[in-house]
């Protein structure tokens, strides 16, 4: 699945407005998760996928919806979203939220909603729009084993942090290596930057431009579903 996601450089998880542009339309429908039937597919396997360093995961496409993408293209989208007055930081708490990473490094939905005096679902909201603004990506995920016998049956925990400590600093704040490679979670880029060289107008042509190229889609509105 990492393999496949590098081919793309940005792709939605779930199926959208473009036909076959998805994680989940690429898998073989045994391997999308069941947690009755036990069968660990892209559900589980996203956890390896952030914790190789190789890509962004977050509810960035498809009007909040998980996708993945490398650095060339989700700094792409970053400089065409954050050039979109609907995009602003505009709240009280969307700012207290990025104030506690600058300081901590990192969140969960649970310190969100001690951090804010709110339930799960506004949580969750806030997060999204953030994810939706490119301020902030899930940085790590891991897996939740419960019961007597400490079984693992898709429950996981996200914790989210900014998409440029990622880079800057060479890996998610305080995190393991899940046991997916035995290495450090952390963004493997060399001094690459988060800073991009084209204009927002430019940045959305080319992820046109590349959507149309992995998917033949030509239809100007279906590819702006997925862009927002």
């Amino acid at each position: 699945m990492l393999r496949t996601v590098l081919e793309c450089g940005i792709v939605p998880f779930f199926e959208n407005s473009v036909a076959g542009y998805s994680v989940e339309e690429m898998t073989d429908p045994y391997y999308w998760f069941d947690g009755e039937a036990g069968v660990l597919g892209p559900w589980d396997w996203k956890i390896g996928c952030v914790q190789s360093g190789d890509v962004f995961y977050g509810k960035y496409l498809c009007s909040g919806k998980a996708a993945f993408a490398t650095l060339e293209w989700y700094r792409e989208l970053r400089n065409y979203r954050q050039s979109l007055p609907k995009y602003d930081l505009l709240d009280g708490p969307q700012t207290l939220v990025m104030d506690y990473l600058k300081e901590h490094g990192s969140i969960s939905v649970k310190e969100v909603r001690g951090l804010l005096g709110v339930k799960k679902s506004a949580a969750d909201a806030l997060l999204t729009r953030l994810q939706m603004q490119c301020r902030v990506v899930i940085g790590d995920i891991v897996r939740v084993y419960r019961g007597e016998d400490l079984h693992y049956s898709g429950w996981q925990v996200a914790s989210f942090c900014r998409p440029e400590d990622l880079v800057d600093s060479g890996g998610f704040p305080g995190a393991s290596s899940g046991g997916f490679t035995g290495a450090p979670v952390g963004f493997p880029f060399g001094g690459a930057s988060l800073e991009c060289s084209h204009t927002p107008l430019e940045s959305y042509s080319l992820l046109s431009s590349r959507i149309t190229e992995l998917t033949g889609e030509t239809s100007s509105r279906l590819i702006a579903k997925i862009l927002g």
